[in-house]
């Protein structure tokens, strides 16, 4: 499907979805928990679809629950207790979502049925090599094509110490998620000499100790000791709202000055990619943060003078790189976005694609091994209507249907509907 999106200004309230990466997680604790836990305000999206058939393939029982708007307003899910009955089907496809991939994949390694994980065209291109070999060498048997899917897996998870190079958080969250299950005699050590994107390290270290699941670890995250034995119980939770997603509506904000007020954030939670409002802060933007009368945080993004550049280290919040980009491209001067090499390893070369398909708008930029510059005129010189590739990336589709919102003319763009990935119904607010 393609968009075509018409600048105008962008303006009014947005309620932002629930966060992606706190659903997956509570979907699969939820699902290897004893007894039956409610999660409210889920994420309603194609990746949390994914995530559900691979809890059921689990031999989790799922319920949604709809209001009469035919909203899901919630899941109720009898867990598996730790693989005490048998999974329901030895074959998973987790279609685009990468976080229900990994993650699964250590949650598979967790009982003796052999499991094939599959997905789609880009999952198939993304590699799980550094997972699998830490899998591997717990005496886990993998299969798989050079990394990536298919993968099979069968279980007996033995411990060990194995080395895990994190290019992304997700390999580490899968090992922190399934090693607490492994038999009571066993003992997981965790060598961790990369890590990028550590704001989702503590999230999912959040869990584990919420539940009293007993772990150490060094202060850099370098090193973990997870012994076997433990257990996940079951819960009642509201998912908080989704900041990754956020930023597509306050960058919106910010190119076409606003004000945006986005409803459902809480700044005080995990999520790393709460740093892209001290970007916008940094480059001009006004960010205001405040409490509704029923207590509820509220944060209102404008912009009444010019867009300027900086730089910004993404280690942590690669996720950021597009929505950001946009900005800068009605920046004036240089911003610089570094530390960011594993931007290239999701669902497209994000640094690549960006360079690419700013250029057909007019927008300069220099690629770097690991981030790229952008060389922000204040505004877009292409003079025409331009057609961009969204590339099958929901990120890449979303960042250049905010991007026309200050064009000088419309922008269509390709692969529009995986938008839904994340953000159901984020190109509806931008008619």
């Amino acid at each position: 499907m393609n968009a075509v999106i018409t600048p105008h200004k962008f303006t009014g309230t947005v309620k932002i979805p629930a966060s992606k990466s706190h659903t997956i997680r509570q979907l699969l604790i939820s699902s290897l928990a004893d007894g039956e836990s409610e999660i409210k305000r889920p994420l309603d999206s194609l990746d949390t679809r994914s995530c559900i058939e691979a809890c059921k393939a689990f031999g989790a029982e799922i319920e949604e629950i709809y209001n009469d708007n035919n909203e899901l307003v919630s899941l109720k899910i009898i867990g598996n207790n730790n693989f005490k009955m048998s999974v329901v089907s030895n074959q998973i496809d987790v279609g685009n979502s990468g976080t229900t991939l990994y993650l699964a994949l250590a949650v598979a390694a967790l009982q003796s049925q052999s499991i094939e994980f599959t997905g789609d065209e880009s999952i198939q291109k993304r590699s799980a090599a550094s997972l699998l070999e830490a899998l591997a060498g717990l005496d886990i048997q993998v299969q798989s094509n050079n990394g990536c899917a298919p993968i099979t897996i069968k279980g007996g998870w033995k411990g060990g110490k194995v080395s895990l190079p994190c290019p992304t958080s997700q390999y580490l969250s899968a090992l922190l998620i399934a090693a607490p299950l492994a038999p009571a005699d066993t003992v997981t050590e965790i060598e961790v000499p990369l890590l990028n994107e550590k704001p989702y390290i503590d999230m999912t270290l959040s869990y584990l100790n919420s539940n009293n699941i007993p772990f150490e670890s060094s202060s850099d995250y370098s090193y973990f000791k997870i012994p076997g034995g433990a257990s996940w119980k079951s819960f009642s939770s509201a998912v908080p709202a989704d900041f990754s997603s956020a930023a597509f509506p306050a960058a919106a904000a910010a190119i076409t000055g606003g004000p945006v007020i986005l409803l459902g954030l809480d700044p005080n939670d995990t999520q790393g990619d709460k740093y892209f409002f001290e970007i916008l802060k940094k480059m001009g933007c006004n960010v205001l943060w405040q409490k509704d009368k029923n207590n509820e945080h509220t944060v209102t993004v404008s912009r009444n003078g010019v867009l300027c550049g900086g730089t910004f280290d993404l280690n942590k919040t690669p996720d950021l790189l597009p929505a950001a980009a946009v900005v800068a491209a009605y920046a004036h001067g240089d911003t610089a976005f570094i530390n960011v090499a594993h931007a290239r390893i999701k669902e497209t070369d994000r640094i690549a694609v960006m360079v690419k398909e700013l250029a057909k708008l007019g927008v300069s930029c220099t690629e770097l091994p690991d981030g790229l510059i952008i060389h922000g005129k204040g505004f877009l010189s292409a003079l025409e209507k331009t057609v961009i590739e969204g590339h099958g990336d929901h990120r890449i589709v979303m960042a250049f249907a905010v991007a026309a919102l200050g064009a000088n003319f419309p922008i269509e763009i390709t692969t529009a509907e995986c938008a839904d990935v994340t953000y159901p119904g984020f190109l509806n607010l931008l008619v």
